[in-house]
């Protein structure tokens, strides 16, 4: 019996994946004809999905194009080298038209999760102009996720980033190109923020005081069937053009799913005490205290769960056959995705792309202030170790390794940080070993990486202006290496002004430990070496 309902546990599987609806006469399930080696176009290729969808494309033998406002983001990932990356951003019908020219399957993988007026308003100029743009180029089909919706609530009364979703949706289906729109609910796999923010409440808080939507149902899907779902979507045929809903096979409320990752996981079994006045903004907070995920984007999920989220149907299967043990069970998705994390193997994350809120991509090699000010804080340090020591070190900064100085100094910026809905430290990194360039770290992303010789870092923090943390190995004539560390901030009027010279008296404090505890521990590392 299911716990949490009283009920069969196949009960709502049967009624949640109903027999497909709109199969065509005389057609078997993944007979429909597709291009073999399309060009694939995917937008949103440095976020969570997109970042995995593109190697999926690949080995099916498809060509990719990825469009990205900073294609340098992308240039570290393993698959950078089989792919076209081209310059644009979909609410520039320019670079689209360029971006699109030859496209036969458009992969729309973008979303405001900026939560301030007129995020609506943008997500729906982005859509008419790439729904536009698709057409004019004879663009064969556009494969679009979006969110799962209730299907018996007015859409006036959904959250607003699931009104949008819907919204673009009926917008790219009515584009005039086959529009396949598929809704998933909580997207379950290593690094996603549905699983983060689930493993992280469940694993820091053995009792839970939690706002009511805990019993709200839902059907968590596992990643790899959304990739699946998405691949198999560039060969529908022409005249299949609808809305797909995708889940896994089970159908669970959010207490229920956080008494299983407990149970998964190994941990004791949690106390689970809904309190209803915990409303959706409340509980952002509450989210963002608790786990990484920072409250602009903890908010957008808890609204999505104030709904009941279950398929309808399941007439994706006629299209994109489910194989045997697919769509994978709640809690084989879970144990996935808690091997790739315990093996540090996690090939995107939520915080892959860049944060509202965040600079766009400004660089402090050659800046263009218009006559502002750009604040500099250098250190320099001859270090008895090799440059390679040094480099390990730089490179393994943050995250479970820290930042080298007054720990608690980093600890209050990042709690201080979380309190006015910023990301704060818990992001952690990737890899433990390796960086690539759009790699958030901690409150940090990566701007730049010259493995064996520069890590650039530029602030994800609240701050009035823009920082940069810089941080080289180089070579000294006797083989041994210099450690050269540059703090940079371009402050944002009298606000940036006074917040430079207000933690400038810390600075020898913090920047001055960073350097010598990063050169002693290179030294550390070299003489270890040596003693091996």
């Amino acid at each position: 019996m299911d716990a949490d309902h009283g009920r069969p546990a196949d009960a709502d599987r049967s009624a949640a994946h109903p027999a497909p609806a709109d199969r065509p006469g005389g057609a078997e399930p993944g007979s429909a004809p597709g291009p073999e080696g399309a060009l694939c176009l995917v937008t949103g290729a440095s976020g969570y999905i997109g970042g995995r969808l593109v190697p999926e494309l690949l080995d099916a033998g498809h060509r990719v194009r990825c469009l990205a406002r900073t294609p340098a983001h992308l240039r570290d990932h393993p698959w950078a080298g089989r792919v076209e990356t081209v310059r644009g951003d979909v609410t520039d019908a320019a670079s689209l038209r360029s971006a699109l020219r030859g496209v036969a399957v458009a992969y729309y993988l973008v979303h405001s999760m900026n939560s301030g007026p007129g995020f609506e308003r943008t997500d729906r100029r982005a859509a008419e102009t790439f729904a536009a743009e698709a057409r004019a180029a004879g663009v064969r089909r556009i494969v679009y996720l979006g969110g799962l919706a209730p299907a018996d609530v007015p859409e006036e009364h959904l959250s607003p980033h699931l009104r949008s979703r819907a919204e673009v949706g009926r917008i790219l289906l009515a584009s005039g190109v086959p529009t396949t729109v598929l809704r998933a609910a909580v997207v379950i796999g290593s690094g996603s923020a549905s699983f983060e923010m689930l493993r992280y409440l469940t694993e820091r808080l053995p009792v839970m005081v939690t706002p009511s939507w805990v019993s709200t149902r839902v059907q968590p899907i596992a990643v790899r069937d959304v990739l699946r779902y998405l691949v198999g979507s560039a060969r529908m045929p022409d005249h299949v053009s609808r809305t797909f809903d995708i889940g896994g096979p089970d159908v669970l409320n959010y207490r229920a799913m956080m008494l299983r990752y407990a149970a998964v996981a190994g941990l004791p079994r949690r106390l689970v005490l809904p309190v209803p006045m915990l409303t959706p903004g409340l509980s952002s907070h509450w989210i963002g205290l608790v786990t990484p995920v920072p409250r602009s984007l903890a908010r957008p999920l808890a609204e999505s769960l104030r709904h009941e989220v279950v398929c309808t149907e399941h007439d994706i299967a006629a299209w994109v056959p489910d194989g045997p043990g697919a769509p994978l069970p709640f809690d084989e998705a879970l144990r996935l995705a808690l091997r790739r994390v315990g093996e540090a193997d996690v090939a995107t994350r939520w915080s892959s792309a860049a944060l509202p809120g965040a600079p766009s991509d400004p660089l402090p090699t050659d800046p263009d202030w218009a006559g502002g000010s750009l604040y500099e804080d250098s250190r320099e340090r001859e270090v008895a170790a090799g440059p390679a020591d040094l480099w390990r070190v730089i490179e393994g900064i943050g995250g479970e390794n820290g930042w080298y100085s007054f720990p608690l100094a980093w600890a209050v910026r990042g709690w201080l940080d979380r309190l006015v809905g910023g990301v704060g430290l818990r992001r952690g990194r990737r890899d433990a070993a390796r960086l690539r360039v759009g790699d958030s770290l901690d409150f940090w992303r990566v701007e730049e990486v010259e493995p064996g010789r520069l890590l650039r870092l530029r602030a994800e923090m609240r701050l009035p202006g823009l920082a940069w943390l810089e941080m080289y190995a180089e070579p000294t004539a006797d083989g041994r290496a210099r450690y050269r560390q540059r703090a940079l901030f371009h402050p944002r009027g009298l606000a940036g002004q006074l917040y430079w010279w207000s933690v400038s008296p810390f600075h020898a404090v913090v920047f001055g430990g960073m350097a010598r505890r990063i050169s002693r521990t290179a030294e550390q590392a070299a003489a270890a070496s040596r003693a091996r």
